[in-house]
């Protein structure tokens, strides 16, 4: 315990680990922080979609990266008919519906789309709504009526009937006021889009929401969905982490106990634990992965069974074994087994534990190949179709061409995070391999 104790003080002498263990810290402090406040189920509903993300923009890049530029990109703004001065006009059979939905918008750039989203409440039978836009200046727009069902969502962007009369993209068009259709500059000020709807049941309510998409959304920007990445950014950190450690652990004891078993006993048993090694170590971990998602499963607790089974027998078992022939010979070992300790007390309890100090930095650095591992299946399109991740937003970044298109934060904040793990578990790792490691000791 004295040697443990000793070697996690001499750890303060290295920035390199102070600096990894703050990483690793952090990601485990926002891996905690993910799974409380976003559980498990919430989070798999939320990424598949929806009506859970219908009030965000599509495509929107964080908002910091166009405010640290100095860019005033509009976010997105949601007007409620609750908080509208609602009019209702009641006649025979039915009721006249008037809603105001009113905003400020004070934004130079233009929003990204406009849409509007009805519910119609208590009424078995369809309605009937009328559209008018009211720019700052006074000017007034028909955009057309429609039928109302229970629930309907109304695109004003794709109207193409607005866009003729426009001249340009309708919300483009309705906030350009007179300015030049070729260069086009957008009016601030108090705008207002107001509903005449007939309901034909006296018992009828009518829900309107009015979306103002922005251009810029959040802390990590939006994908093709609507999602928030933020969502897959946070998850994708407890996953990555549970992956890597999982594998990394199971990995390394199951590799250290057949070697020192093999070693223990020797004979017949230490040479079918070496051929099987040297099988395995031929037989290339990348490729059978992708076999086995391709034609069986791409499930996350699948690979990881398969990574740890096809770990088992690596090259490890051969270092382990070099490193514990001279503790077989051990004058201690001998002593334990004149006491008569049994062959599983003098393997778990006196031949494993005199390695272990050399071992753990080669776990810690360890922990993120295998996150990466992770990763290049999900980018590959063998990740968990299910689960939120950072390898996922890559894999949906390159099949929508992101960089090709400019979003380059759906790329940069995955791959950012990525490199932060692999960084942090590499300077921790280092450190203390410089001080267990006896050879890399300075004096």
């Amino acid at each position: 315990m004295n040697r443990w104790t000793q070697g996690f003080r001499e750890l303060k002498r290295y920035p390199s680990a102070l600096g990894g263990m703050a990483i690793i810290l952090f990601l485990i402090a926002l891996s905690f922080y993910t799974v409380i406040t976003i559980p498990y189920s919430e989070a798999l509903e939320q990424w598949r979609g929806g009506d859970h993300w219908r009030m965000h923009p599509v495509n929107a890049s964080p908002l910091w990266t166009d405010r640290l530029t100095g860019g005033d990109k509009p976010q997105t703004q949601v007007i409620e008919s609750d908080a509208s001065e609602i009019r209702e006009t009641s006649f025979e059979g039915g009721k006249q519906v008037r809603i105001p939905l009113d905003f400020s918008y004070n934004n130079d750039g233009f929003p990204s789309e406009l849409n509007l989203f009805l519910e119609q409440r208590h009424s078995g039978q369809e309605g009937f709504v009328r559209l008018t836009w009211h720019r700052p200046d006074g000017e007034t727009i028909n955009l057309g009526g429609q039928r109302i069902g229970e629930k309907e969502r109304v695109s004003i962007s794709q109207n193409s009937s607005l866009e003729g009369r426009l001249g340009m993209v309708p919300h483009v068009g309705l906030f350009a006021g007179d300015s030049d259709p070729e260069s086009p500059q957008a009016r601030q000020g108090q705008y207002r889009l107001t509903l005449d709807a007939i309901l034909f049941d006296e018992n009828a309510e009518l829900e309107a929401d009015l979306a103002v998409y922005g251009r810029v959304h959040g802390l990590a920007g939006t994908d093709y969905q609507r999602r928030d990445l933020m969502l897959a950014l946070m998850w994708g950190t407890p996953v990555a982490l549970a992956f890597g450690l999982l594998a990394a652990v199971g990995t390394t004891v199951t590799t250290l106990i057949i070697a020192a078993t093999g070693v223990w006993f020797g004979g017949w048993v230490d040479a079918i634990i070496q051929r099987l090694t040297e099988v395995n170590m031929i037989l290339p971990m990348l490729p059978i992965l992708v076999m086995v998602g391709t034609l069986y499963s791409t499930s996350i607790w699948l690979m990881l069974g398969v990574v740890i089974a096809l770990g088992i027998f690596s090259a490890g078992i051969k270092t382990y074994r070099a490193m514990l022939l001279p503790i077989r010979e051990a004058p201690y070992i001998e002593a334990a087994r004149a006491y008569g300790a049994g062959s599983g007390r003098i393997i778990m309890r006196y031949m494993i534990p005199r390695i272990l100090p050399v071992l753990i930095p080669t776990f810690v650095t360890l922990i993120p190949t295998f996150v990466f591992l992770e990763a290049s299946l999900a980018v590959l399109g063998l990740g968990d179709p299910e689960l939120p991740t950072w390898g996922k937003v890559l894999n949906d970044a390159q099949e929508q061409s992101a960089l090709y298109n400019g979003f380059y934060y759906w790329v940069i904040s995955p791959a950012v995070l990525l490199m932060l793990t692999g960084l942090g578990f590499a300077m921790f790792g280092f450190a203390l391999d410089r001080v267990f490691n006896p050879r890399l000791r300075t004096q």
